[in-house]
């Protein structure tokens, strides 16, 4: 069976492999052992209760029981841009007339943005293409939002997630070649990996503050504006379904969408629920996540499974990987969301 569970320090070696199998573009992890490390100590702590807010770091990963494999990493940061800025363009519009010409144009610019302060993030998730295949990907991305309608006071009003930009076969990105390039005089690796390392001050030192007209951009920059990677199309798909949505925000390096939603507002605050563990189970029952209720033992699995009057049955093995007994509390809700 496959679970996903809080990260523990002894995860680092498989996290670190994971990490290196990443490409450029996703900087909230990157294949750098020491900050691995930290990060994993900041997690442990996070779920222990006793990270202060801007620190807060809730690592989860993805574990094969038969082979005790690690097949996948996703996270959730608290709040973002509490110690250091957090940028981000928004997409908005400048007009200009003159009657006298004859002329009334709109015109798309990007305005630097620091709106995303405050919020927690939906980051790092990544899945081992081996575990690529039956739930293993609903399961990795949606338990994040289980963890949060379970501990709702852990987080503030808005949550967001940041894709992947586009970028051609060769890897290049359109985006970072037309705008960034100009101002940063470096490869969009470098600057990638600058934030990664957190060294984020170079955007504000390197980066103008006016607005940018986007018809002074490539057709091919423009074309790339909340444009989602190739790759990280599914991964887009899964948290539209659970009440995330492009707003006109954009990534500042890749022009990547930035997906966000009110916490109050997603489908596991709305149709997840409690119910009591019991021994039983019934394979015809629809596909579900079951969670556990407890911060620093979280642990969430998918299986058919569906609640009666406030029970919940399920097989040996599903206890025996939530690690509860029959008659503990678990949360619940179904795996996709109902079609209406």
């Amino acid at each position: 069976m496959i679970v996903v569970r809080n990260a523990a320090l002894g995860d680092l070696d498989a996290i670190y492999d994971l990490a290196s199998r990443i490409g450029p573009g996703m900087t909230t992890l990157k294949a750098d052992r020491a900050a691995l490390a930290r990060r994993l100590e900041i997690a442990a702590a996070s779920f222990a209760g006793s990270a202060s807010c801007e620190e807060c770091d809730y690592l989860f990963v993805l574990e094969d029981l038969s082979n005790g494999r690690i097949g996948g990493v996703c996270a959730i940061k608290r709040a973002i841009g509490l110690d250091e800025p957090f940028y981000n363009y928004r997409i908005g519009t400048l007009v200009h007339a003159s009657s006298e010409a004859g002329v009334f144009a709109r015109m798309q610019a990007l305005y630097l943005s620091y709106d995303m302060t405050g919020s927690a993030e939906l980051c790092s998730l990544y899945l081992h293409p081996d575990y690529r295949n039956g739930l293993n990907g609903k399961l990795l991305s949606k338990s994040r939002f289980l963890f949060m309608a379970q501990f709702p006071q852990l987080f503030p009003d808005k949550v967001f997630a940041e894709m992947r930009g586009y970028q051609k076969p060769d890897g290049s990105a359109p985006f970072w070649e037309s705008l960034g390039r100009h101002f940063f005089k470096m490869d969009f690796d470098a600057a990638d990996d600058l934030c990664g390392q957190g060294r984020k001050s170079f955007i504000a030192q390197l980066m103008p503050r006016h607005p940018l007209y986007t018809d002074f951009l490539s057709e091919e920059a423009r074309a790339a504006i909340g444009r989602t990677h190739d790759d990280t199309v599914p991964a887009r798909r899964l948290l539209e379904q659970e009440g995330l949505r492009y707003d006109g925000y954009i990534d500042i390096f890749d022009g990547g969408p930035v997906l966000q939603a009110r916490v109050t507002e997603l489908r596991a605050a709305r149709e997840s629920r409690l119910a009591a563990l019991e021994h039983g189970g019934c394979a015809d029952a629809p596909l579900a996540l079951v969670s556990t209720t407890s911060l620093d033992a979280f642990r969430v699995i998918a299986l058919p499974a569906e609640p009666r009057g406030g029970s919940l049955a399920l097989p040996a093995d599903a206890l025996s990987a939530l690690e509860l007994p029959a008659g503990a509390s678990v949360r619940t809700m179904p795996l996709s969301a109902s079609r209406k």
